[in-house]
């Protein structure tokens, strides 16, 4: 059993907002607990979601997405549950770093967690094993944090389950990004929609601009799309003000070919913008060895063809750094 505890009772309508209780015993508070923000808005039986920001403490805009309709949104509104964790791993979001500052975990690196591990791995276990049991979809919003830059996107893994992949693919293209891929290939089984498969649910993840700030245009990106899918899973009744359907690319991401990493240290000079289209061997960037000037930069390039959808943020890199990567139609 998890040793988070909440006042939530996630049966009971209305409106319940409460923290969960993340036990932590610490030189300065021996019986202490860490905050975890948490709302729970419940109308009956109908269908019931999770709604997820801040799995990683650098990506601000679905933390801010989240934190409005999480203020604004009343049980009337809504039909069955929804379930609101803006700063999944609030150690991370309130220090405004990808991992955790009190364990160094990346909390979408530690599912399905442990009930009796470290801060992050208590969180992933409660997640997988209290929360996303009680639900029929997850939406997790992330964004390039700050050491990368997304087109605004969505995505899905592909699922054994036909139909859980269908029905996947419907709530992306519900959600209407502009971008929108299937990530193929090697399986990253400690992420949430990992958990989010061995609870037979499904789940929707979002890639929203980065770069460690909130543009206005991802955040509406953000908010339109949340209310599009909450409609289509039959929570809220479809705002006529999104009613139109835009443009959107459907893609797909597959495993190491569709990335680019840096193979020595320096700074990073980029020979590509976002959404640009590439060959197979183009020069993707120049790495400039600035402590050793006398020597040429290091040319990375593009392992394939396709269009870039990720790019590095910070010009300092070190061998291993992702640059980009690419994701085909």
């Amino acid at each position: 059993m998890s040793r988070i505890a909440t006042e939530i009772d996630f049966d009971r309508d209305g409106r319940q907002t409460d923290f969960l209780r993340l036990p932590h015993s610490v030189d300065r508070s021996a019986y202490g607990w860490i905050p975890v923000p948490l709302v729970c808005l419940r109308n009956g039986p109908g269908p019931r979601v999770l709604l997820m920001a801040g799995n990683h403490g650098d990506e601000f805009e679905g933390q801010v997405a989240l934190t409005k309709l999480a203020y604004s949104l009343r049980p009337d509104q809504i039909t069955g549950r929804v379930i609101i964790l803006p700063m999944a791993n609030a150690p991370a979001a309130r220090a405004g770093t990808r991992n955790s500052p009190v364990d160094g975990l990346n909390l979408n690196r530690c599912f399905p967690g442990d009930a009796n591990g470290s801060p992050t791995a208590m969180i992933a276990h409660y997640i997988e094993s209290v929360l996303l049991p009680q639900c029929d979809a997850v939406i997790d919003v992330h964004s390039g944090g700050q050491s990368l830059q997304y087109v605004p996107s969505t995505h899905i893994r592909r699922s054994p389950d036909p139909n859980r992949f269908a029905r996947a693919g419907a709530l992306m293209e519900a959600f209407n990004a502009p971008f929108s891929w299937v990530f193929e290939g090697a399986r990253e089984m400690r992420a949430l929609n990992a958990a989010a498969e061995r609870c037979g649910i499904i789940a929707l993840g979002t890639e929203l601009c980065g770069g460690g700030t909130v543009t206005p245009r991802a955040l509406r990106i953000a908010e339109r799309g949340l209310r599009r899918a909450l409609a289509h899973l039959g929570v809220m009744d479809p705002d006529p003000a999104d009613a139109a359907v835009l443009p959107s690319r459907r893609m797909q991401v597959g495993g190491y070919p569709f990335y680019v990493y840096a193979k020595d240290d320096g700074v990073f000079e980029p020979l590509v913008a976002l959404e640009d289209v590439v060959g197979a061997g183009q020069p993707a960037a120049l790495i400039h060895p600035v402590e050793t000037p006398w020597r040429a930069p290091d040319e990375a390039h593009f392992a394939q063809a396709g269009t870039v959808v990720c790019a590095r943020v910070p010009g300092r890199v070190e061998r291993g750094d992702c640059l980009f990567h690419l994701a085909t139609d």
